[in-house]
């Protein structure tokens, strides 16, 4: 049987008895005794054999082989040997004591490509028209979408066209014109400053130069006294 064919049957049996965390690998890379390994969890004795049975059933019916079962006394672990594929039927914690999938999971397979059917009803799946549910936001019929025109403000539309306006009036200018230009208000400060300093110096240099006139015009006048002798007569 093909080993696709052979998977798709062993996981469509498990599903049926409600197997937990079905995984499948492919260990055609790690050994040559069997292509497929399948790891299933069942939560009693009763459930585990149920899977085993399963398997074992729809295997037949489909006319596979069935090499081997084992454990199938206790119900903790069963094992079905299908030549090309073993299935590991374990109870949880016997499940996570072994831990399979690290020995065998180098490559797993996914579950949708191990249900894949033949190639005929594949084809004629294809053919059909697909329904959308209508509950996904992502399938309902979505509006036509217009682009919305945003309105500028006057006074935006205002500042946009004030340095064009400029750049026209600076076109206009004929060649060769002088023209003033402003002096800007930080270099005028300075300058006024700098006036009002040098007229300050000067009146200070004035003052000190008057200075020692006004002290002399302030003064008293000294008076001279002359003595005068008077000579006597012999």
């Amino acid at each position: 049987m093909d080993i696709k064919k052979l998977q798709s049957l062993v996981v469509d049996a498990l599903e049926d008895v409600k197997g937990q965390d079905i995984a499948l690998f492919d260990t055609t890379n790690l050994t040559s005794l069997f292509d497929r390994i399948a790891v299933v969890s069942g939560t009693s004795n009763r459930q585990t054999k149920a899977l085993a049975a399963s398997v074992r059933d729809k295997v037949k019916e489909a006319g596979g082989d069935i090499i081997g079962m084992e454990g199938e006394d206790t119900g903790e672990w069963v094992l079905v040997d299908l030549g090309d594929m073993i299935v590991h039927i374990m109870q949880p914690a016997i499940r996570q004591y072994y831990r399979l999938e690290e020995i065998w999971g180098e490559k797993p397979v996914k579950l949708g490509a191990a249900k894949r059917k033949s190639s005929t009803e594949a084809l004629e799946a294809d053919a059909l028209p697909k329904t959308k549910s209508k509950h996904l936001a992502a399938n309902q019929d979505q509006p036509e979408v217009k682009p919305v025109r945003e309105r500028k403000p006057a006074a935006a539309k205002k500042a946009a066209a004030a340095p064009a306006a400029k750049k026209a009036v600076a076109k206009k200018i004929p060649t060769g014109t002088t023209v003033r230009v402003a002096v800007p208000k930080a270099a005028a400060a300075d300058a006024a400053a700098a006036k009002a300093a040098k007229a300050a110096t000067t009146k200070r240099l004035t003052q000190a130069a008057a200075a020692p006139a006004a002290a002399a015009d302030a003064a008293p006048a000294k008076k001279v006294i002359r003595r005068v002798v008077k000579k006597t007569a012999d």
